[in-house]
């Protein structure tokens, strides 16, 4: 099956998959299983071996995955055998943090930009960063070649934002603005919103009187 015809959800979950590989290798074990990483990740063995089937065959009935190989092809496959450049546009206090975060560089993801629109953060020394004006943008897009960007502005502001990130080019946003963006089907972007997540949780606690 061609890689463009597997599904969301299919994709979503092979970061999980190369995550737990990472974790088996620091464990020491060169050798895993579907069962074992189901039993890891909450998830049948079936759908493992369904999901990395898409892609091909990467174990042997009997003696399983090798962890570093299956790690390599899944890097592959999520192109993050690369390192990726990535801006973060909002100086907030999430866009700092998200700046600080030491956890990019190693999974693939370099942050070389930080930009706000607040004339009062421009200039601003974030980590080795400084904070740019949007009015250079386009500008460090192109020398960039930016195809990433994680979004980190209030609701009100996020969509014309990203319209302006899809007329440069970019072609993958990670959205912390808690709004839905509209986009056309070649930009892909994902969601990511706190608040939602603990209202989500919530619904299942009894609160006890």
């Amino acid at each position: 099956m061609a890689e463009q015809s597997v599904s969301d959800v299919v994709i979503n979950r092979l970061p999980l998959y190369l995550r737990m590989l990472e974790f088996l290798q620091k464990e020491g074990k060169a050798i895993t299983s579907s069962q074992e990483l189901g039993e890891r990740l909450a998830l049948s063995s079936a759908q493992i071996r369904k999901d990395l089937s898409y892609f091909g065959g990467f174990g042997k009935q009997g003696t399983g995955y090798n962890v570093e190989y299956l790690q390599k092809q899944l890097r592959q496959i999520l192109h993050i055998d690369q390192m990726w450049d990535v801006a973060v546009i909002g100086a907030g206090d999430l866009g700092r943090a998200l700046v600080h975060y030491q956890g990019f560089a190693s999974e693939g993801f370099q942050i070389v930009a930080i930009f706000d629109i607040a004339q009062k953060k421009i200039g601003m020394p974030v980590g080795d960063l400084v904070v740019a004006s949007m009015d250079e943008l386009p500008r460090v897009v192109q020398e960039k070649q930016l195809a990433v960007v994680i979004l980190a502005v209030p609701a009100e502001s996020a969509q014309s934002v990203a319209n302006q990130l899809i007329e440069l080019g970019v072609r993958a946003i990670l959205n912390y603005a808690p709004i839905t963006l509209n986009v056309p089907p070649n930009v892909r972007v994902y969601n990511i919103d706190p608040v939602v997540g603990l209202q989500s949780m919530t619904y299942y606690l009894q609160v006890k009187v």
